[in-house]
């Protein structure tokens, strides 16, 4: 099968020749360690610096060069793309407060993450913030259909292009779009999540707004030659949701079941990545195609869901996100195992980790990943290979 057929096959419920492998997110390391040479692609704030010196053609061309290559390199099946800055962005260097710290023209500060080596918001200046009204949000409503959906051969959709080009008729290829997560508003995290009890109104018509415009996105994701979307969107956290369930099922679920509903009507598949622990919304997870992000650590169980939703729901992941960095290849192994031996049989799995490959990730675990699978992802599965494993 070719990796695009065998990704297909996982999502309609169908046993494929091998398990398919894919993953959603992987940081510059893991380019660096398997193909052997520096990158800018997820290249953290060593990216973020490129751009502001204003090297955005270097950026693209490292990450049209690398994603591919990788993908090749470790026989993936899942190719995974997104826009990029339009030709000739440049942004301004944000000032330098120290080593770590930054703070942009709005007065916001940031700071490099010693674990991620991102530039992540600190503390967001809230002078002049203007919380929306059930007005404008109705007035934007009423004109959003009448919105351009935008160029598919404007300069932002290069490196989807590109993709698709080197891998589009082999591989399965996945473009990472927009959301609604938790429609709250407010100056500060803790009045956004406030607002969903004291302004349900408000939040409505802030939802109703994100889900109208995910429905004409995928309009122009269709003209885009990929195969599926992914929508990146948290509902969780590692130990319950990160709002009542009854929040979700009122203001969000029914524009995710539109959001759907309206890329399976351009052809598009829905692979939903959502961290945290979402078992109480699980059954309302079943309108995508697949549940990547399944978050072991936050009680996410491959046997439990398999049982639960096999059979409605792809089931993405398997490998732990923390077992990747901070253990080594006979955990890996263990991991593999048990992903294969409970949610593989009669297919609906993709392997991943269960968040993605981060900064951390070890090359050895990577490959022993790659090893599971080529040895024990081969269908009919030898389930009685994989009990000895976990014995």
């Amino acid at each position: 099968m070719l990796p695009k057929e065998r990704v297909i096959a996982a999502l309609e419920h169908r046993e494929p020749d091998r398990i398919p492998w894919g993953e959603h997110s992987i940081d510059y390391n893991v380019y660096e360690d398997i193909l052997g040479r520096e990158t800018l692609l997820q290249a953290k704030m060593r990216q973020t610096q490129a751009l502001w010196d204003g090297r955005r053609d270097e950026v693209v061309e490292h990450s049209k060069r690398d994603r591919v290559d990788l993908i090749r390199a470790l026989e993936m099946d899942i190719a995974f793309v997104s826009t990029v800055p339009p030709k000739g962005h440049h942004p301004p260097p944000m000032e330098k407060i120290d080593d770590e710290t930054y703070r942009d023209q709005s007065g916001n500060i940031y700071q490099v993450s010693s674990t991620t080596h991102d530039l992540m918001p600190y503390k967001r200046n809230t002078d002049g913030y203007r919380p929306p009204t059930l007005d404008g949000l109705q007035d934007a409503i009423d004109r959003a259909d009448d919105q351009p959906i935008g160029d598919p051969n404007d300069s932002r959709w290069e490196f989807v292009h590109h993709v698709v080009k080197e891998l589009g008729e082999t591989h399965f290829v996945l473009l990472m779009c927009g959301d609604l997560g938790w429609p709250g508003f407010g100056a500060t995290e803790e009045d956004r999540w406030v607002s969903l009890l004291t302004d349900p109104e408000i939040c409505r018509k802030q939802a109703e707004l994100r889900g109208k415009q995910l429905q004409r996105e995928v309009q122009l994701h269709a003209q885009l030659g990929v195969d599926g979307i992914m929508p990146c969107g948290d509902l969780g956290s590692s130990t319950g949701l990160l709002a009542s369930p009854e929040i979700y099922r009122d203001m969000v679920h029914p524009w995710h079941k539109a959001h759907v509903e309206a890329a399976h009507a351009v052809g598009l598949k829905v692979l939903k990545h959502c961290c945290g622990h979402v078992w109480p919304v699980i059954e309302e997870l079943t309108v995508y195609d697949a549940y990547e992000g399944i978050q072991a650590s936050g009680g996410m169980d491959m046997k439990r869901l398999k049982d639960q939703v096999g059979g409605r729901l792809c089931l993405w992941g398997g490998i732990w996100h923390e077992h990747i960095i901070a253990d080594g290849p006979e955990q890996i192994r263990k991991d593999a195992a048990y992903s294969f031996r409970h949610a593989g049989p009669g297919g609906g799995l993709i392997m991943g980790s269960s968040h993605s490959l981060a900064v951390g990730a070890r090359r050895e675990n990577v490959l022993q990943m790659k090893q599971c699978r080529d040895e024990w992802g081969v269908y009919p599965l030898d389930l009685k290979k994989l009990d000895r494993e976990l014995a």
